[in-house]
């Protein structure tokens, strides 16, 4: 934490001792904000001139903080030539679904590397439904490495892409199990498409 936000918190921690009970809240949560920017500085710091396990530990601990600053560093992160600083930036740009992050996520897709491929395809499913999506994901099912198309069948389902419950149903026999096992998770999480007849007419 560097010695501005310090100062500053320490100006502030007495009011969490004040009777009136909003000035009380306000302090609590500038000292939040601040112990946040104080990390983040940290963290980017770190960023630059840790080694690679504390490096992809501040990349997965700005995933959980958030805000703007971080979405710039981990995008940045997700296209750097080091495979586990490219993995966790993708995991960290999925949990945080920033739309802005989407184009990011698409390109990984194609990455070089298997596991960042289906780390990408994993994060791509915290995004909003969209044909785009749905186009870059579909080839996957059609992967037979027990994972690619494992993640794939799990991404879609949670983006209720009814359109592939057939080649989704396809991969319950699959010869992979972590591939079956996807499929029928993913056959539970697909919307539910419910047909109502006239009781009178017998039309839809």
């Amino acid at each position: 934490m560097n010695e501005m936000v310090r100062t500053r918190i320490e100006a502030l921690q007495p009011l969490l001792k004040e009777a009136d009970p909003d000035v009380r809240s306000a302090a609590a949560g500038s000292i939040e904000q601040l112990e946040s920017a104080g990390s983040i500085d940290e963290l980017l710091h770190t960023l630059k001139t840790g080694n690679m396990g504390s490096r992809v530990a501040a990349i997965h601990a700005l995933g959980e903080i958030g805000g703007d600053r971080v979405v710039a560093p981990l995008v940045y992160c997700a296209g750097r030539p080091e495979l586990d600083i490219r993995s966790a930036a993708v995991a960290a740009l999925g949990r945080l679904a920033v739309p802005s992050t989407l184009p990011v996520l698409l390109d990984r897709l194609a990455d070089q590397n298997a596991a960042v491929r289906a780390r990408a395809i994993a994060a791509v499913a915290g995004f909003p439904p969209s044909p785009l999506v749905y186009e870059r994901l579909r080839p996957f099912l059609d992967a037979t490495d027990g994972v690619l198309e494992a993640e794939a069948a799990l991404a879609l389902a949670r983006l209720k892409d009814l359109a592939s419950e057939q080649r989704i149903t396809a991969l319950l026999t699959s010869p992979h199990a972590s591939t079956r096992r996807a499929a029928a998770t993913a056959l539970s999480l697909l919307p539910l498409e419910f047909v109502f007849f006239s009781a009178t007419t017998g039309t839809k």
